[in-house]
């Protein structure tokens, strides 16, 4: 499991200003960008009739409220006509802001659809290099939190920075007409404010970061810490996970109070600028009204609209942290759609026409880390319908060959050909639909027993009870109490070790590939399992290429060549009968298996 202290996110946090990261978000709104022209409009309608509330006010007051030459009736029944306008605005803004809201959350949804979609189906074709350098809890961060974080941004702070700005120019125009010197009253907090809010980008901003890191962090270490429970409390530590669990938690608890703590220093600030600005505007503009330069009304009107106007600031200031937190997200995101899958495909895909199942490995080297090689030129053939065994001590390379068969990586250098094509040349999709591969940990879906067998593929009813015959799975299907329509998996019947390398058998036989690959298939499988899984084996070779990694002698001596590794070379090959007698590695091998100490073999 990662050490708390060795994780950390690498990737730059996204910056408001990056042009370039905006231009990549705006490739997914432009799909939906009749919706979004829609909200644009919408968003005038808000804002107008929002703007116009004031001005009625400011009518209502100067025109019959304190005008006192009118008769009253008049003065009434204007009220009540100014009143009927105001209710007859605030509804169209209410109905506006509606389905603005709607067709925004709607939209936020598709794009965001498309945009995770995306994200996932660039993950599952990366290669196994990819996904043992980058934590499980990270890639699960980037597909849910950081996703979510840009669908926040996108329906409630992009329209809403595009509504802000209509509405502080509108205000900005309105307040220059209606008093010149109130608005360059007001002006003179703009330069402040500019001030406060880069003072306030630039603490965030590394704070922000500070809380993503630390958030992977979290997830990463409870992916890790839940699929090995098992191992956590079987050698009790449970305190040990709890102390450290806690130390990433405490980090991630101290980042978010930073943060906190700027805004509480950064929104009261905005309120002070705000009051004082109310309060010149009080002065002068009493100044005004008592020098009859400028009516009630007017004064009225401008401190609404004045409200109206550091309304935005305040509300765009607390949306900087979602846009700041979403940027964040989109530059990761973006930096996983940007990682090149590790195994360069082929400018022209091949597809072998029949398929032999002829394999050859020539001077093969390969190596995880550099410097650090685990398998050191070799070399073998295996004929069509051949059954070769490859034995060796645990490390001795027998996995990465069928790792590199499989073409989850690439050698360094040397040739691995099927029916004398390079595998690099192949089209790697086709490459595993041909080979059938059989580990001795079996992946169960959530699902039914016959979705297990089947994987989405269509077959005949007769074919399948055919191959669950074959397959030696006919007594598990009897057992279960739905038969193949029985759930198993996660919420369904747990399957035994040996149940489940039935079922894996069973998936061969139901593919049909040309070469069976079978890696331990009977290591954690008991006695009487064992022979099921046996008699299923050997319906699975028949007429097949075939490679199997075993240490049991039964499974072994079924193959026409026996490999024997160490340390990434061949050091032995033969027949059982003939490695015996050669009295070498393979020997030792079977002594220890069989828990007579080599130096006692007679």
């Amino acid at each position: 499991m990662q050490h708390d202290h060795g994780y950390f996110e690498g990737d730059q946090i996204g910056s408001i200003g990056d042009l370039r990261l905006w231009q990549r978000i705006l490739a997914f709104i432009l799909p939906q960008w009749r919706w979004v022209a829609g909200a644009v409009l919408l968003s005038f309608v808000v804002t107008g009739a929002g703007l116009t509330l004031p001005r009625l006010v400011q009518v209502a007051i100067d025109r019959y409220l304190i005008d006192e030459t009118l008769p009253i009736e008049q003065r009434l029944a204007g009220v009540a006509e100014l009143a009927s306008i105001f209710l007859l605005f605030v509804v169209i803004g209410f109905i506006a802001n509606f389905f603005q809201v709607t067709v925004l959350e709607w939209t936020g949804q598709r794009i965001m659809h498309a945009l995770r979609q995306r994200l996932f189906t660039h993950v599952v074709r990366l290669d196994l290099a990819f996904f043992h350098s980058h934590p499980v809890g990270r890639l699960v961060t980037r597909l849910t939190n950081d996703i979510q974080n840009m669908y926040e941004m996108f329906t409630s702070v992009i329209i809403t920075l595009f509504n802000e700005g209509v509405r502080l120019a509108a205000i900005l125009v309105i307040l220059f007409w209606m008093n010149a010197g109130l608005a360059l009253i007001l002006s003179l907090t703009f330069p402040v404010m500019l001030v406060i809010t880069y003072w306030f980008g630039r603490l965030s901003r590394d704070v922000f970061r500070e809380i993503r890191s630390h958030l992977a962090g979290i997830n990463a270490f409870i992916q890790e810490a839940v699929g090995g429970m098992s191992v956590i409390q079987l050698f009790l530590r449970e305190s040990d996970i709890r102390k450290r669990f806690g130390r990433l938690n405490d980090r991630y608890y101290r980042a978010a109070y930073r943060q906190i703590r700027i805004f509480g220093i950064f929104v009261p600030l905005i309120e002070v600028m705000s009051s004082m600005s109310m309060a010149l505007i009080v002065w002068y503009g009493g100044r005004e009204i008592l020098d009859d330069r400028m009516t009630i009304g007017i004064l009225t009107a401008f401190i609404s609209y004045m409200r109206l106007f550091f309304q935005p600031i305040r509300e765009l200031s607390q949306k900087y942290s979602i846009v700041q937190s979403a940027m964040a997200s989109a530059e990761r995101i973006f930096h996983l759609l940007e990682v090149k899958d590790a195994l360069p495909a082929a400018s022209a895909p091949v597809r072998i026409a029949d398929v032999r199942g002829d394999i050859a490995f020539t001077n093969v080297e390969f190596a995880y880390e550099p410097g650090r090689p685990v398998l050191r030129g070799l070399s073998f053939r295996l004929r069509q319908g051949e059954t070769l065994a490859i034995v060796g001590a645990t490390g001795s390379g027998k996995t990465t060959v069928i790792s590199l068969l499989e073409r989850f990586y690439d050698p360094i250098s040397g040739r691995i050909e099927l029916d004398g094509t390079d595998l690099r040349r192949l089209d790697t999709h086709w490459l595993r639909e041909q080979i059938g591969l059989v580990m001795q940990d079996v992946f169960i879906i959530p699902g039914t027993l016959r979705q297990n067998v089947l994987l989405d593929r269509e077959l005949p009813e007769r074919e399948l009870q055919e191959m669950i015959r074959l397959s030696q799975l006919s007594g598990v299907v009897r057992a279960l109490p739905e038969g193949l329509e029985t759930k198993i998996g996660e919420g369904g019947s747990d399957l035994s070790a040996g149940q489940k390398q039935l079922l894996a058998l069973a998936r061969v036989l139901v593919r049909n590939p040309r070469i069976l690959v079978l890696d331990e298939a009977t290591a954690n499988v008991d006695t009487q399992t064992e022979m099921l899984v046996e008699q299923a084996i050997s319906a699975v070779l028949s007429n097949r290429t075939s490679i199997v990694v075993a240490h049991r002698l039964s499974t072994i001596r079924r193959a026409d060549r026996i490999l024997v590794m160490d340390q990434g070379r061949i050091v032995e090959e033969g027949s059982h009968e003939d490695l015996m007698l050669l009295g070498g590695l393979y020997s030792h091998l079977q002594s220890l298996q069989n828990g007579v100490p080599f130096s006692q073999r007679s």
